[in-house]
């Protein structure tokens, strides 16, 4: 797999690449702006190749021969500005004009990020690391190229990467590589031990785990039931980290949605519909992966990790439309649908961490709802939070973190009818698939803590986590900044 690193100053990057990516926005291309770290015939090449391209919206790359050292000169021009919806680091930009193939061909490549604000570099280097994919079957085989990083700002200072960068960027290629592996070689059971091996070695983190038929003892039957009739047992995968000491700490419980593979169940999907469903236990990994990040940043908070992994398979012992489950929460709920798996999921792990863990924070994640890419697209993943200052720090951690969302109404008192059931507390999907179903999926799992006083957030990242049949890592940098500033 091609490793990343950060050189220790721009200078030396420049001088041992053959190949070099420059990725700035367009107004750094100018005699007057661009940093003076080059040969004079090589700032000329790089200047006239700019003024050759345009921006556009999203950034445009070329490329040249040089002659000199490096023997060949990438550029990636951004645009100056952006919508206010949009990260100021211009993620996706930076994500678009890296040109992982030709630097992965060369025998030392470099990258060199010109930045606004010292800030831009969490959102710059995560956006780097989602150009360079770490999961391969090809025949070659991976690549193991080197790739090094440096960042500078304007007036071509070096802004050093902080240990959360260092950290935001390997969890997330990591927990990509786990999203993309194929189902049948990471089921719950792999899944489990994938994310212990992850955490292995992090001081303070203790790690339990609640297997098969002791999900029942423990009452946590959603997730028992969704993943009974799979080769491998579902399972609840705890990891917990306390930093000790005394003051104004919070604890924070991060639970994620962990469908290694998700047929449908009964309800079996469409033609077309199953294929990339692996991706859906980008929710946790994602959750795994920003956890990690906290522990290695030292975050001050007390934070639970709670993994809810079962694969959604189809079999003899299926769970089936109009049975009825009986949550960790105390709530019954009717199936509907065995295709709204994932919330059955979330519904005993956030009432778990609320009950029996005591967490006062309480933020999940998950590719739940199709209808997330309806609401908000590929780029900005969708919040729902019954808390108004939790919800605000959320979008700006998201805007710094190149991680976007954008919050959609949380409003029970509209949303909890579309879950009528005339035989129990509720069902598990919506009557109206016309009224919010990304928001109303959020009711339902808030619905189970709605009595507990714990602030709660909700991630829905079906879109960003997994455009293009690439796993993204989408989350880490997000939910890692958000709780870590807190």
């Amino acid at each position: 797999m091609p490793s990343l690193s950060f050189a220790p100053n721009a200078r030396s990057l420049i001088k041992s690449s053959d190949t070099l990516a420059i990725i700035a926005p367009e107004a750094i291309f100018t005699r007057k702006a661009f940093p003076g770290l080059f040969e004079p015939s090589i700032t000329d090449l790089i200047l006239d190749l700019s003024s050759r391209v345009k921006p556009g919206d999203m950034g445009v790359a070329a490329s040249t021969l040089t002659g000199g050292a490096p023997d060949r000169i990438f550029i990636g021009v951004l645009p100056n500005t952006v919508s206010r919806y949009n990260s100021p680091a211009r993620p996706e930009s930076v994500r678009r004009v890296v040109p992982a193939g030709d630097l992965l061909a060369a025998q030392k490549p470099g990258i060199l990020l010109v930045l606004d604000e010292p800030s831009h570099m969490l959102a710059a280097t995560v956006a780097v690391g989602r150009a360079f994919p770490e999961y391969t079957a090809k025949g070659s085989g991976p690549s193991t190229t080197a790739v090094r990083i440096a960042a500078i700002d304007r007036r071509g200072e070096l802004i050093r990467p902080t240990p959360q960068v260092t950290a935001a960027l390997a969890a997330s290629r990591a927990v990509t590589a786990l999203v993309d592996t194929p189902p049948t070689d990471l089921g719950p059971a792999a899944y489990a031990a994938a994310a212990k091996a992850l955490l292995k070695g992090l001081k303070g983190v203790k790690i339990r785990e609640i297997v098969g038929d002791a999900l029942l003892k423990a009452k946590l039957a959603g997730i028992h039931t969704v993943g009974r009739c799979a080769l491998e047992a579902p399972r609840m995968l705890i990891a917990e980290y306390n930093p000790g000491g005394r003051g104004k700490r919070r604890h924070i419980a991060l639970v994620g949605k962990g469908i290694t593979y998700d047929t449908g169940g009964l309800n079996l999907k469409i033609q077309g519909s199953m294929s990339n469903m692996k991706c859906d236990m980008a929710g946790s990994a994602a959750l795994l992966g920003a956890f990690r990040v906290l522990v290695e940043s030292q975050c001050q908070h007390r934070v639970t990790l709670v993994l809810c992994i079962a694969e959604n398979a189809i079999g003899p012992a299926a769970y089936k439309p109009d049975d009825i489950i009986h949550l960790h929460s105390g709530k019954t709920v009717e199936i509907n649908n065995t295709d709204a798996e994932g919330r059955l999921l979330l519904a005993d792990g956030v009432s778990y961490a609320a009950r029996e863990l005591a967490a006062d924070t309480i933020i999940d994640a998950a590719t739940l709802t199709g209808a997330q890419l309806i609401a908000t697209g590929l780029q900005h993943a969708v919040i729902v939070s019954n808390d108004d200052a939790l919800e605000r720090h959320f979008v700006a951690a998201g805007a710094l973190s190149g991680d976007l969302v954008h919050p959609l109404p949380f409003a029970p008192e509209f949303f909890k009818s579309e879950f009528d059931s005339p035989v129990a507390d509720m069902c598990n999907s919506v009557r109206s698939r016309t009224n919010a179903p990304s928001a109303c999926a959020a009711q339902f799992v808030y619905w189970q803590i709605e009595d507990t006083g714990a602030k709660w957030l909700h991630i829905d990242l079906a879109g960003p986590a997994f455009p293009k049949n690439r796993a993204t890592g989408f989350g880490v940098a997000l939910v890692a900044e958000a709780v870590q500033t807190l």
